[in-house]
């Protein structure tokens, strides 16, 4: 019989009365637990701050909020010459600095981190008759939201806001539109197994990475004589890993066997690689911007660019424009919206960059110093620099380019002139 500890079988079978006796637990197994660092067998609870120290989970939401935060965002008005941007104070609250308090970007992590841990952002809109004078972020964790008949109404800190003055970007909203999913409950299990493998890891290295042991040899007797054996053992253990001494003394007739998987029997780095995938589908991210590059090539990458911004970057931003267009501006608007610019990811990759603004100036999408001023580049003074430019051998389709005039006859000196009488 062999539970932790082997029982050695003499020619008479000796036994001990306390294994008899169902009183007295053979296995120890509390302290069998406590051997391989694990006080319970409950995978541990997940709260926001516990997921945000999974590496995985920290880069997913500190990489969405920052991208979001460093998109630029404009105020423009709509008009028959095109659209042009909003001056004043409306403009500098969107794009400048939303409150006394915070600039732009620094506003806009927080309410995206709120987004991609908790699963809501929220922020009041403080108002001085038309003009937006402020936007105020506002705590999800201590804002109630209620629906009273048709309306949303938001407490906040003993004050009671409307729902157009409230800007609110849920993760994902439930059945009844009121509350919300958030991606760090839906992928708890995801964070769970990944927290238990941080927590096995840290615990198999602080032993100096010596697995679980069973001391197999002849059974003590009594219960009291069990916990000695194992007290012991493990004592002799901790002296070895702390005096760097790799002999561990024994009793004699006994011998010490591995229990369970070792990380690397146990696949624990395919694990923990997988949990990394399984956390990238819960914030639809492509796995190489949570530096997984273990299926990543030159091309496959590129494309995973590609993804983020065409299938996750844009929908989040198209989000946020709808809900502060019609929370700023109301229904109508009065030709007056927000909007990103995505073309601001694009700032790392400068070649690709000078290639798309010097298309647009080609094909007369963006004059010369519409260009420039993309660029942060102050105005040239050349007046042409303010003109449409294209091609001179692009024409309408159907039409011919013009004839050149034809060349005046050569007279017999061959100068043009009339010959001399």
């Amino acid at each position: 019989m062999k539970i932790g500890l082997e029982i050695s079988r003499g020619a008479s079978e000796a036994r001990s009365a306390s294994i008899e006796n169902p009183a007295v637990p053979v296995s120890q197994t509390a302290e069998f637990m406590a051997f391989f660092g694990l006080d319970s067998v409950k995978l541990p609870a997940v709260t926001i701050d516990r997921a945000l120290t999974v590496p995985a989970v920290l880069a997913a939401v500190a990489f969405l909020s920052r991208t979001m935060a460093t998109l630029p965002l404009h105020a423009y008005r709509e008009g028959k010459d095109g659209a042009t941007r909003l001056t004043g104070k409306t403009a500098t609250t969107i794009h400048d600095a939303p409150n006394d308090l915070m600039g732009s970007f620094k506003f806009r992590q927080y309410f995206w981190q709120q987004v991609f841990t908790g699963g809501r952002g929220l922020a009041w809109v403080e108002r001085n008759g038309s003009a937006i004078e402020a936007l105020w972020p506002m705590d999800p964790r201590k804002t109630t939201v209620k629906r009273v008949g048709f309306d949303l109404v938001y407490k906040f800190e003993d004050k009671t806001y409307p729902a157009a003055d409230v800007i609110d970007i849920p993760f994902m909203l439930r059945e009844d539109q009121v509350g919300h999913y958030g991606p760090v409950r839906m992928a708890a299990k995801a964070i769970q197994l990944a927290l238990a493998m941080n927590e096995y890891g840290s615990n198999f290295f602080a032993g100096g990475g010596v697995p679980p042991l069973a001391l197999v040899g002849p059974l003590p007797q009594g219960a009291d004589g069990l916990k000695r054996a194992l007290s012991d053992t493990r004592r002799a253990i901790d002296e070895a890993h702390s005096s760097g001494k790799n002999i561990v003394p024994i009793p004699p007739g006994h011998e010490l066997k591995p229990v369970g998987y070792e990380p690397d029997k146990g696949q624990m780095t395919e694990a923990r690689l997988f949990q990394i995938q399984e956390i990238a589908r819960a914030w639809q991210l492509p796995p190489a911007f949570l530096q997984d590059l273990s299926k990543g090539t030159f091309a496959n990458v590129e494309q995973q660019d590609l993804h983020l911004v065409k299938h996750l970057i844009s929908q989040w931003a198209k989000a946020f424009e709808d809900e502060a267009n019609l929370k700023l501006f109301g229904r109508g608007r009065s030709g007056r919206y927000v909007e990103h610019n995505l073309d601001g990811l694009q700032r790392g990759d400068f070649k690709s960059r000078i290639e798309g603004i010097a298309r647009a100036i080609q094909t007369a999408q963006i004059t010369p110093n519409e260009a420039r001023a993309l660029e942060n580049r102050p105005k040239h003074g050349n007046p042409d620099a303010d003109e449409l430019l294209v091609q001179g051998a692009t024409v309408v389709l159907g039409k011919q380019p013009l004839k050149p005039a034809p060349a005046e006859p050569k007279t017999e000196n061959g100068d043009g002139n009339e010959p001399e009488a």
